[in-house]
């Protein structure tokens, strides 16, 4: 059964309108095609017309949407003889964070993301795309290995933050980040960051310090989720929709501040509305921006990196 964000019920109803008619017309033999053609062009407009304006808390919603293409969807659509490694060669391996080796369009590259899960089982698996201190190390071990190998980077980026719980502190939660972003940041390999859904505080900025940093139309990035915000500002995590406006998340003001790269647009309604159509796009993208970085060197790839991430928030005094 499909799922309906809040401002699709419309579409919802009309959808529903036209899978009854669709059953009266197979079954009673009436030939309602003219009819039902009519309304899934009309149910098309809806969804474009509906999401050419939406809001930020909306756009958070639709970063959130459960059928939104997630990591493993990425790595089956784009990754060829994956090998995933697990582990962090200290304390275990944690799922909400899933890397390896594979090859891209026939360039072999280490790859690595969060993974949310698209079900009550997977999703405790993968403990909602929330990593631990154990997620964080073994990034900084594909990463080293990267380097070692010369072979690209590339992350995709979907968590609401680093998991928040005693035993990850216990192990270093703070440190296992810092480490992973300075990793990201001393590469000496090409590194291209995908924010597919949301990019949630140092959770996600573990492995989105990359030489290039693109973001899915209706994706979000920020410090902190709305609702923390909210709590906050107001005391109140009700108020998310007030913070969501406020806090410039989305993927066209992210763009103007310079903290993301690129924007890649999404199929009408979403990129859960047509994935396959998605990840073909995001593939195309990620081809074309990795033959551009091909063009430096070791040095020039860590000195782009770091201008472009100490220059984030930075105010000219010219």
């Amino acid at each position: 059964m499909r799922h309906y964000l809040e401002f699709e019920r419309p579409i919802a109803d009309l959808e529903a309108k036209i899978e009854e008619l669709s059953s009266l017309s197979e079954s009673g033999g009436t030939d309602m095609v003219p009819e039902l053609d009519a309304l899934r062009q009309r149910a098309h407009v809806m969804r474009k017309e509906a999401y050419s304006k939406l809001e930020p808390w909306q756009k958070t919603q639709v970063a959130r949407h459960p059928e939104r293409p997630h990591f493993v969807d990425y790595l089956e659509g784009l990754i060829e003889d994956f090998v995933e490694l697990r582990g962090d060669r200290k304390f275990g391996d944690d799922q909400a964070i899933i890397g390896g080796l594979g090859r891209f369009r026939g360039q072999s590259v280490v790859v690595m993301g969060h993974e949310k899960g698209h079900d009550t089982t997977t999703r405790l698996k993968h403990n909602f795309g929330m990593a631990r201190p154990e997620g964080y190390r073994k990034a900084v071990r594909l990463m080293d290995m990267a380097e070692q190998f010369g072979l690209p980077v590339l992350t995709f980026v979907d968590t609401a933050g680093a998991y928040p719980g005693i035993g990850a502190e216990e192990r270093g939660q703070a440190e296992a980040i810092a480490r992973s972003t300075e990793r990201s940041l001393t590469l000496k390999v090409p590194m291209i960051t995908t924010v597919t859904g949301e990019g949630g505080s140092g959770g996600a900025i573990a492995i989105a310090a990359g030489n290039r940093v693109l973001i899915l139309e209706h994706s979000i990035y920020s410090v902190i989720s709305p609702e923390g915000a909210a709590s906050i500002l107001w005391k109140d995590g009700a108020r998310a929709k007030d913070a969501a406006d406020r806090m410039k998340i989305t993927a066209p003001d992210l763009l103007k501040f310079g903290i993301v790269d690129r924007i890649i647009e999404e199929p009408a309604g979403g990129a859960h509305s047509d994935p396959e159509l998605m990840i073909r796009t995001v593939g195309n993208v990620l081809e074309e921006e990795l033959k551009a970085l091909n063009f430096l060197n070791a040095d020039q790839l860590v000195a782009q990196r770091a201008e472009r991430f100490y220059a984030i928030g930075k105010i000219g005094l010219e």
